[in-house]
């Protein structure tokens, strides 16, 4: 309205203006012209004189009417001051009413702290420069609930994100923080809880932690493999576990519930109802359910609550299965127990009798009545002492607690009882490890007079050994000097202490090396006591210091004891020594093969037998059922010892071969039907090396005047060598050919092939050249290959080249040579080969 007034005067001072300019000019058109020069000067000065008066009239106006509008304006101002103070005080009572912060941000200026910072400084009020403190949330808030308000603060400044935070001091206090954008503005605003806002914090808190502990529980009793529910006032079902889902096949929790699907049927859940006790209110009953469409035996606990109950199912089956397989277990132990000879008796924790065998109850004539009654320990000494079945003894009752104190004893103690008609019994009280006693009645009196017996009978052979000249000597099992006649102590001048004393083997031999200090000798004796394995004949000669040549000779006795027996051949060997000097070389070759021959053929061959044998008898589960690891250990061992038997075999071929005794069973052998034997020997061997085998034998082949079994033998070693060298995918060939004079048999195989070095030493025995492949063996097939062609009158025929293949040729005559290979001059005779037809490899 001011400014309408303003424009209003400024167009009154134009217009009066105006007015006085057209006043001036109507003048000078009045006056006459020659006066209107100087009358035009007297217009224009009252002109402008007119217009000043009329422009200070009108600014005078103008003043007056401002100052007059800027004095209501200062009065409009100073009461909006005064309002203004008012609101600003109420504001700093309200904010000053509780102990809070308001903390606020622009975009440019420094954040402005208003109220109470003494929140930050543990309580006290805050001193001058400390208000800034309140930002530093590190140093007065807890870890976790400053990380997290300086995370929230963060959101706020940068994105406008408001938040409401409940946080903790490090002294305790409960702070609430809440930050919010105000007319563009960031706030933050921290006020310490009232008593009521604390508890309703620390409320929330405690809902918080109960529903992360619920949710934690639920997914616990989801992970167990039990089923578990819980079910309404009703008897419906509210919630179930997953393994109350995978029970029932339901596809869903929620499914499950709203189907109403049960895990057990009505019979079953009326059974568990009157089962709880009105007291605990806790169920507990075996029943049988269907489980994930299989019958089981299930353990359901299910107790009451306000809501409703709960319940879970224990799946027992397995339990019920092991608790029948144990009783049947203890029976079975009980019949085995009521077999044995040796009595035994097993008492409780309470000293009360719960077991006793046959035997116990024959050993004391005890009544079978008096028995079942299950009378204690003590009751039963003293019905024996009654009877006059137990000695008699001068204190019978500390004697009797002395029997009974072993059922505080923590291991096992032994006694000897001698019984009024002679008997004398080995008793031992064993403690049971869930309390009680096991009592072991062991009659040795036949042993006792055995015993005896055996001890009279050793005073007799003592005494008949010293009447010997032959110093003679026994030793035990345990390799210790058990009999030694007056002649062997004379010998080794040992000294009759240390005969008394029953010195070890290696003693002896200690004393006996300062007159025979051959080495030797003694290695060989002592084997032969103190072995294991070698228990056979031992002959060996020793040369004393003094010219003295004894012959010792061992044999094995009963019992793992060895007799020891020497014989002076001094003169004797005098007269041998210029022969043995003459034919050394020979007898020496002769000696090592025969000894080879000896212990392979009786040495070797007898104990894999054996080993063979009982392997057999495991693998076919006769004497009991094998785990998948047994059974892989008995395979093992049968392979290892049918290896280890073919080996054998080879050498005493050889052996053979080379001593001359080896016989050729000749017979018209059937060619392609030979080939047929020798290739399905090996087809595990080919498929398992993925090694493709063609066999090239025409139809007419014919036959061949030779041993079948050397033939197979022939063909066996070459097919084994063909397969060993050949790489997976890789074939072997095996050909027959005719001629008219010879029958040729090949095996080619297309591996590695051998060097020209190599070729001129594979027929060598012992001779094995892997060459970088998986074949093992000792060196020994080409040569049998070679002896066994060579005693046909035939000969065999290498061709190799590296990285090409090998092949071998066996030319065998058709017409067989009329007499056989003639033995060599200084061959020995052969030793007898061990009967092996009993001898079966799986």
């Amino acid at each position: 309205m001011g400014v309408g007034r303003a424009a209003q005067l400024r167009v009154g001072v134009g217009m009066l203006t105006l007015f006085a300019a057209g006043a001036a000019l109507a003048e000078m058109q009045d006056v006459p012209p020659a006066h209107a020069p100087r009358e035009m000067h007297g217009v224009a000065g009252l002109a402008i004189f007119g217009g000043l008066v009329a422009f200070a009239v009108i600014v005078a106006l103008l003043y007056l009417y401002e100052r007059q509008r800027w004095t209501r304006r200062e009065q409009e101002l100073v009461a909006t001051l005064n309002l203004l103070r008012g609101a600003h005080d109420r504001a700093e009572m309200l904010l000053n009413a509780d102990r809070q912060v308001v903390i606020t941000w622009d975009e440019h200026s420094e954040p402005v702290i208003e109220g109470d910072a003494g929140i930050a400084l543990h309580g006290d009020r805050a001193a001058a420069g400390s208000a800034r403190r309140v930002l530093a949330f590190g140093a007065w808030l807890r870890p976790a609930d400053a990380q997290a308000v300086e995370a929230a603060l963060d959101a706020l400044l940068t994105r406008g994100t408001g938040f409401s935070l409940d946080l903790r001091t490090q002294n305790g206090r409960s702070i609430e923080a809440q930050g919010r954008t105000v007319a563009g503005r960031a706030l933050l605003r921290l006020r310490e809880m009232s008593s009521e806002r604390r508890e309703i914090a620390d409320l929330r808190t405690t809902l918080d932690e109960a529903r992360r502990g619920l949710s934690a529980l639920a997914s616990l009793l989801d992970a167990i493999p039990q089923p578990v529910w819980r079910r309404n006032r009703d008897g419906g079902l509210a919630w179930v576990n997953a393994a109350y889902v995978a029970a029932v096949e339901a596809g869903t929790r929620e499914a499950a519930i709203d189907a109403g699907m049960e895990l057990l049927d009505r019979q079953a859940r009326e059974t568990v109802g009157r089962e709880q006790t009105a007291v605990s209110g806790v169920g507990l009953s075996r029943v049988s359910a269907v489980v994930s469409s299989t019958r089981r035996v299930l353990d359901i606990y299910e107790t009451a609550l306000d809501e409703g109950k709960v319940g879970i199912a224990v799946d027992v089956s397995e339990l019920e299965s092991v608790r029948a397989d144990l009783q049947q277990q203890m029976n079975a132990n009980a019949r085995t127990l009521d077999q044995l000879p040796t009595a035994v008796a097993m008492f409780d924790v309470s000293q009360r009798l719960i077991f006793h065998n046959a035997a116990y109850r024959a050993l004391w004539g005890l009544d079978q009545a008096f028995l079942d009654s299950r009378p204690s320990d003590g009751e039963i000494l003293d019905f024996l002492r009654t009877q006059r079945k137990l000695e008699e003894h001068a204190d019978f009752r500390t004697w009797k607690h002395g029997v009974l104190a072993a059922y505080r004893a923590a291991e096992a103690h032994q006694a000897w009882w001698y019984l009024p008609d002679g008997r004398t019994l080995r008793v031992v009280a064993d403690p049971n490890p869930q309390g009680g006693l096991t009592y072991l009645f062991d009659d040795v009196s036949d042993r006792l007079n055995a015993e005896s017996r055996y001890n009279a009978l050793r005073r007799l052979q003592a005494e008949t050994l010293n009447t010997l000249a032959e110093p003679v000597a026994v030793f035990g099992a345990d390799g210790r000097l058990q009999l030694a006649n007056l002649a062997f102590t004379t010998v080794w001048h040992l000294d009759p202490e240390m005969v008394e004393a029953r010195p070890h083997v290696d003693s002896v031999i200690l004393r006996c090396k300062e007159l025979a200090p051959a080495v030797d000798p003694w290695l060989d004796i002592r084997d032969a006591v103190v072995g294991l394995e070698s228990r056979v004949v031992l002959s060996r000669r020793l040369d004393l210091a003094d010219g003295t040549v004894l012959d010792c000779a061992t044999q094995p006795l009963p019992e793992g004891a060895t007799l020891l027996t020497l014989i002076d051949v001094t003169a004797s060997v005098n007269v041998e020594r210029m022969l043995i000097e003459r034919n050394d070389a020979l007898e020496k070759a002769a000696e090592l093969r025969d000894t080879f021959v000896h212990h392979v053929s009786y040495e070797l061959r007898s104990p894999l037998t054996n080993i063979i044998g009982f392997t057999q008898l495991l693998g076919d589960e006769t004497v009991g059922a094998l785990n998948h690891r047994q059974r892989e250990y008995s395979d093992h061992i049968m392979r290892s010892s049918a290896a280890l038997l073919v080996m054998i075999n080879d050498i005493l071929d050889l052996a053979s071969v080379d001593a001359g005794s080896l016989e050729l069973q000749r017979e018209n052998l059937d060619v392609r039907a030979t080939v047929d034997a020798a290739v399905r020997g090996l087809e595990d061997r080919l498929a398992e090396a993925r090694i493709a085998l063609t066999v090239d034998v025409p139809g007419d082949i014919g036959t061949l005047r030779a041993d079948g079994k050397r033939v197979r033998q022939i063909l066996f070693n070459l097919l084994s060598n063909a397969v060993g060298f050949s790489d997976p995918g890789q074939s072997v060939e095996i050909t027959a050919r005719r001629t008219p004079r010879d029958l040729i048999l090949g095996v080619r195989d297309y591996g590695r092939g051998m060097s020209p070095e190599i070729k001129e030493l594979v027929f060598n025995r012992f001779e094995s050249h892997t060459r970088g492949t998986r074949h093992r063996g000792v060196g020994l097939g080409l040569a049998i290959v070679r002896s066994f062609v060579e005693l046909h009158g035939g000969r065999v025929e290498l061709e190799t080249e590296q990285g090409v293949g090998t092949c071998v040729n066996c030319i065998f005559p058709l017409k067989p040579p009329d007499e056989p290979l003639p033995q060599g001059r200084d061959s020995p005779k052969p030793l007898p080969r061990p009967d092996t037809s009993h001898i079966s490899i799986a």
